[in-house]
């Protein structure tokens, strides 16, 4: 349980680690941050990963006077990462996820769900995919179930597009303006214990309302 208590530390005291980070590693510092930020968006298996604390973070430490990072080469580097994530998120759901959804039968993995999905994503695959970006969790899963719902690419790599840049953007150029003010640097911990609050609402409603929609499904019908 070690690892959980210092996980949870780095994310509290984000701006102390991203001081030694960069102190230790140079010009390597963004190679590090690029693999955070592919990693939360393009892998299945890292939703825990901290991505808009971690922007916020990367914004701050850019405003420091004499900063070695640099707010120009994050916006556009991190841009890059958001959006390539997502594209191979999406590529893993579409070719190996059908070969997950291969039996009528099942659960959980049966086509069933795989057609609802295809249907949900043509109706609402653009929405879905941006507001997602602001959602820990589903940002990760979203672009994974829209290819496994064969949401049409173009379609899907438009809103990846325009959700990347507006998610990376607002997050760094937010660190950027207010991550210094004497408020929120003598109390950075909980300004990013707030934005993972805020973040994780989303997730919390679509979960309630989930739960909601199965109860109504599930209750016997009166007769009048």
């Amino acid at each position: 349980m070690e690892w959980i208590k210092q996980f949870i530390d780095i994310i509290l005291h984000m701006d102390l680690y991203l001081n030694n980070w960069i102190r230790d590693l140079g010009p390597l510092i963004y190679v590090l941050v690029f693999m955070v930020i592919f990693a939360e968006t393009g892998l299945v298996v890292t939703p825990f990963l901290p991505g808009d604390s971690f922007l916020f973070a990367l914004g701050a430490m850019a405003a420091v006077e004499n900063a070695y990072l640099s707010l120009p080469m994050l916006l556009v580097l991190l841009s890059v990462a958001a959006i390539l994530g997502d594209a191979v998120n999406y590529a893993v759901g579409k070719y190996i996820g059908p070969r997950i959804f291969s039996k009528d039968t099942g659960l959980l993995l049966n086509k069933k769900h795989l057609l609802a999905a295809q249907a949900f994503y043509e109706k609402h695959g653009g929405k879905a995919i941006i507001i997602a970006r602001f959602a820990p969790i589903l940002r990760t899963f979203a672009p994974f179930v829209a290819g496994i719902g064969h949401m049409r690419y173009s379609r899907f790599l438009a809103y990846n597009v325009v959700g990347g840049l507006v998610w990376v953007w607002s997050f760094l150029l937010a660190g950027f303006m207010f991550g210094n003010m004497p408020q929120v640097k003598d109390n950075f911990h909980i300004v990013i214990f707030a934005i993972i609050f805020l973040s994780l609402v989303p997730v919390a409603i679509e979960t309630w309302r989930g739960w909601k929609d199965k109860q109504a499904r599930s209750a016997p019908v009166r007769e009048r």
